[in-house]
């Protein structure tokens, strides 16, 4: 392996890097031989570290585990600082065993598990660190943890099974839209080239193909640049609390789209507010922890009103009854959950129903879009080989 050390003789420092069987070996050879060793490390090359970088980086996945592992082995009678040490001394993940190792040292200085969670927002998200201190007040962080574990399984398939339908409309469109850049910019000047030799009257369509071919052509990498750019900008403007409100109130109101932006809203927020009531959390509380977690600015504003007029008094179903954006099954279950002291099983049932309503639409968005895409390639290369073989087609006709 590749060793770099930097090492001190006299008043000289000497750094290098050499092939070696171990750092212990490179300690010994410099101590050897006169050195104060400073430093000795593995030296890596760039694209060893980046892959070790990815590999190492903690996952949702890993999440998802370390929450049903602390759930089991806690429901098995062992506290939470063994737990964590018999994860650590299982996980090989670099990312993961410093996490479980700082989350380990934290406790045993004296600090709640909530509170060890906070440096680690990246991980877990308020909803998760409300649950867990739920759990801890009540006693029942074993239960919590295992419908923490259940509901984020849930939401990984859930976002799965969306991401998996719309996998193969992105990939056509970037496919398409690739094969249409490099025919245009890089073999239609070519073949464009010997009509220009030809004394023919060329048809309007492969004028502008012409046109456009030529200038691809010549500032290709420019327009790469340019969209680049463009995306980047997009994509910052859409970080600004206009720029997604801007986005979010279209993206509602397109027509197929919309149906499947505004179920899985539901669907997350339903299941969310059902495992916070259910593990005591006040209904007040679990309605700011689902204004921070919901993504949509318009279904954040719609709960933002709900929670003021819920401290006023007024209840969740009828609170929900003022805003439109509500479905009415939403605002019935919830009345009804409330009048029976069930709120939590109510809510929990219509994230279900939400969660089959969502399949629904991708599967409809999906059957939709994909031959839609297929018409649209198919009039993008017919328009596209019309204009190339009209000219060749009059030059024939012209012979005879």
């Amino acid at each position: 392996m590749q060793i770099h050390y930097k090492a001190l003789r006299g008043n000289k420092i000497f750094a290098k890097t050499i092939e070696a069987e171990s750092e212990k070996a490179v300690l010994i050879m410099l101590k050897s031989q006169g050195f104060f060793p400073i430093e000795v490390k593995q030296q890596q090359d760039v694209v060893d570290s980046l892959f070790g970088f990815l590999i190492n980086q903690v996952s949702f996945t890993d999440i998802v585990n370390l929450t049903r592992q602390l759930a089991i082995m806690l429901n098995a009678g062992l506290t939470l600082v063994d737990c964590l040490d018999i994860l650590k001394k299982q996980t090989t993940k670099k990312g993961l065993l410093e996490l479980i190792m700082d989350l380990e040292k934290q406790i045993r200085g004296g600090s709640s598990f909530s509170t060890a969670l906070r440096k680690y927002p990246k991980y877990f998200p308020n909803l998760y660190i409300s649950l867990v201190k739920s759990g801890e007040a009540s006693g029942k962080l074993t239960d919590i943890l295992l419908r923490l574990a259940d509901n984020l399984e849930k939401q990984r398939e859930f976002q799965g099974k969306i991401k998996g339908s719309l996998i193969y409309p992105a990939l056509l469109i970037a496919g398409m839209i690739g094969v249409m850049f490099i025919m245009v910019t890089f073999v239609l000047p070519r073949l464009m080239e010997m009509y220009k030799d030809f004394n023919i009257n060329l048809p309007l369509t492969t004028q502008i193909l012409m046109v456009v071919s030529s200038f691809c052509a010549k500032f290709w990498p420019f327009i790469i640049l340019a969209v680049f750019g463009v995306v980047t900008l997009i994509r910052n403007y859409l970080k600004t609390k206009i720029g997604k409100l801007q986005f979010d109130t279209l993206i509602l109101k397109l027509p197929v789209i919309s149906n499947v932006i505004k179920v899985s809203a539901l669907v997350d927020s339903t299941r969310t507010l059902s495992i916070l009531i259910g593990a005591g959390v006040s209904i007040l509380e679990a309605l700011d922890i689902i204004i921070e977690t919901t993504d949509n600015m318009i279904y954040q504003r719609a709960f933002n009103k709900v929670d003021k007029q819920v401290e006023k008094g007024v209840s969740l179903g009828t609170a929900m009854q003022q805003e439109e954006i509500f479905p009415p099954i939403l605002v019935q279950m919830a009345i009804v959950g409330e009048q029976t002291g069930k709120l939590d099983e109510t809510l929990g049932r219509i994230s279900k129903y939400f969660e089959m309503e969502s399949e629904i639409a991708v599967k409809a968005m999906t059957t939709l879009i994909e031959p839609s895409i297929l018409i649209f390639l198919g009039f993008g290369v017919g328009g596209l080989v019309m204009s190339v073989i009209t000219p060749i087609y009059q030059l024939t006709s012209s012979f005879k």
